[in-house]
């Protein structure tokens, strides 16, 4: 007796199609058109998630460098004289300060400069 793989073979295609939804032409109605979609949709979802992070540190650092080079510090001579001044604020705490409030931010960056 043979065996019929309908709702077994329709979930696992309805799966991958709800995934593609949203995506343009064939690429969300066509069963093997989507599943390439969605592989390497997920792909770039996976590696981006990485990137992200790497991307908004790279953010954080130019608005502090722009907010220390305002104080005649460069970017590694301001972080140096925040280790040597105790100071434990991590780059996206410093980025906000230097952008949304630079009265703080410069008195942070004196305190920096002193223990230089």
């Amino acid at each position: 007796m043979r065996v019929k793989r309908g709702f077994k073979a329709r979930r696992r295609r309805q799966k991958v199609l709800m995934l593609a939804k949203g995506f343009r032409g064939g690429r969300s109605k066509l069963f093997r058109t989507a599943a390439d979609s969605v592989d390497k949709a997920l792909t770039y979802a996976y590696r981006d998630r990485k990137v992200r992070k790497r991307d908004f540190r790279r953010l954080w650092i130019a608005r502090i460098n722009a907010g220390a080079r305002i104080h005649n510090l460069s970017y590694s001579k301001f972080m140096h004289g925040l280790k040597l001044a105790n100071i434990a604020l991590d780059r996206k705490v410093l980025a906000e300060l230097a952008v949304s409030d630079p009265s703080g931010f410069a008195k942070i960056a004196n305190l920096a400069a002193q223990q230089l």
